[in-house]
Formats: C-alpha cells, structure tokens, sequence
C-alpha cells in the first residue's frame, strides 16, 4: 500500500469508531519506508480527519510501516504488543497514544 491508499483506508475505519467520549487527540502518524510519508488523524468536537499532512500541535507521533499500519487499522496487530517489539515508535504523549491504540481496536 502506498500513502495515498493508506490514508483513504484509515478514513474509512476511523470513520466507523465512535469517537464521541474522546475530547481532543491528534496523532501524526510516520510511516517508514520506501512507500512510507506522514498523515494525522485528528480527533476534534466528535468529529474525526485524516489528512496528509503533518500535524505541528500533535497529541504523538507514531511511526510504523505502512505493512504494520494497515494491519493496526485492520485489527490483526496488538498496538501494545507492536510497541513493544519495536514495530511501532511513540514520539510525545505515550498516553495518547494507548487511548489511540483502544479507539482502533
């Protein structure tokens, strides 16, 4: 999968997650790799975008591969467990980054 096909895939599953205990997160996510760029989903007045861009006043940063990424959307890859091997990085609020992980299981 490339960016674009990435970024269109995670419009649609975080279009169907309810979103509506959620105040504010902004995740920039960093996809590694010859088919990797940067995108954010932001959580915002119960209202989700994803938008190729970066995204300055983010909540956290995760990078991952698009592999991992699509599977982590997908449901076939334990956030947690993906952080600790070492398949997903956390950069800024580890916290946010869990209550993220939950939102996309």
């Amino acid at each position: 999968m490339n960016i674009e096909e990435i970024v269109v895939k995670a419009r649609e599953v975080m279009g169907k997650i309810d979103v509506s205990g959620v105040n504010f997160l902004a995740v920039q996510i960093n996809l590694t790799g010859e088919n990797g760029g940067v995108f954010y989903i932001e959580i915002k007045d119960g209202k989700v975008n994803v938008e190729p861009y970066e995204y300055n006043d983010r909540s956290c940063a995760i990078t991952i591969s698009p592999e991992n990424f699509a599977k982590l959307i997908a449901g076939k890859l334990d956030p947690v467990m993906a952080f600790t091997t070492g398949k997903l990085k956390v950069e800024g609020d580890v916290g946010k980054a869990l209550e993220f992980s939950k939102l996309v299981k």
